[in-house]
């Protein structure tokens, strides 16, 4: 067999072997990212202990050859799609909502306004320890998970939000809204989470933060009446004893980066939530503790 004849069998090969190759890798990579997705979601328990029964399901019906098990077992995955769009409706609503997601505010500059003025809010009430839970929504419509609430429609300042969350004020109890530059309602009632492993000392401030996130893309910022320290929630993720400069970065990072000119790997990090602004916070104040969601 001389060389050419080599170099055809292997071009013969190539040319069919490259479409089960191609499906694997697109498999593999489909399964890569979605595993990525659900990481640190509620339904991540529920995606394990679910692997975990039928790879043992699975092992015991081909072993024995339990061949009824086998036969209930392939039913039984042809309504796996339906369970996964069950499990995981809240994530994937806010990962399509994501995909078409728009700037939330017109430019860089007044988006910086704007941080600013969440920025001074959270400082002011630090300072006389004066509880606050602010929400900035995003792509995702928050009347669809927030109960009640007063609409306030007005100029979003630091001298507003401070007059909002007073103690002596009427609706300075729930959350505020916050859409693009403008308060959009206060006295909100947000969803608690449902997290069994939080802190026992997490208040219920940060478990409406935490329950928000999990639904929403929303980001909820978080001062804390007993301690004045300040919190974030993000994507089910609670940031806790920030200082203001790392609050400023991390509302910068969510807000100001340009989702355009992210990778898809790097779009998936901080989208679930683990980019840079997700890990332990070093420069927050010394000692302060971050809860993961």
């Amino acid at each position: 067999m001389t060389i050419l004849d080599i170099l055809q069998n292997v071009w013969s090969l190539l040319q069919t072997a490259w479409r089960p190759a191609l499906e694997i890798t697109i498999l593999a990579v489909g399964i890569y990212y979605a595993l990525i997705f659900v990481r640190g979601t509620r339904g991540w328990p529920i995606v394990v202990g679910f692997l975990m029964v039928l790879l043992v399901l699975t092992v015991a019906t081909t072993v024995l050859d339990l061949r009824v098990l086998l036969w209930l077992l392939t039913k039984f995955l042809t309504g796996l799609a339906i369970a996964v769009l069950v499990i995981f409706q809240p994530e994937l609503r806010r990962m399509l909502a994501e995909l078409g997601n728009l700037p939330l505010f017109t430019s860089a500059t007044e988006t910086r306004e704007n941080i600013e003025v969440i920025i001074q809010t959270a400082e002011r009430l630090s300072e006389v320890k004066i509880g606050a839970l602010i929400a900035i929504e995003q792509s995702i419509q928050l009347a669809e998970v927030v109960e009640s609430g007063v609409v306030v429609d007005c100029q979003a300042t630091p001298e507003m939000l401070e007059t909002i969350f007073f103690p002596n004020n009427a609706i300075h109890d729930g959350g505020v809204i916050i859409r693009g530059d403008r308060i959009a309602k206060a006295a909100c009632i947000f969803p608690l989470t449902r997290r069994q492993d939080l802190n026992p000392s997490l208040g219920t401030r940060h478990r409406a933060a935490i329950g928000l996130s999990e639904e929403t893309d929303a980001v909820v910022v978080v001062v804390s009446e007993e301690t004045g320290s300040i919190s974030y929630a993000y994507k089910g993720q609670l940031g806790r004893g920030l200082s203001l400069e790392h609050l400023r970065a991390f509302l910068t990072t969510v807000f100001v980066k340009d989702p355009k000119s992210q990778s898809l790997t790097e779009w998936l990090r901080t989208r679930r939530g683990f980019g840079w602004f997700h890990r332990p916070v070093a420069s927050a104040k010394p000692g302060a503790p971050v809860a993961k969601a």
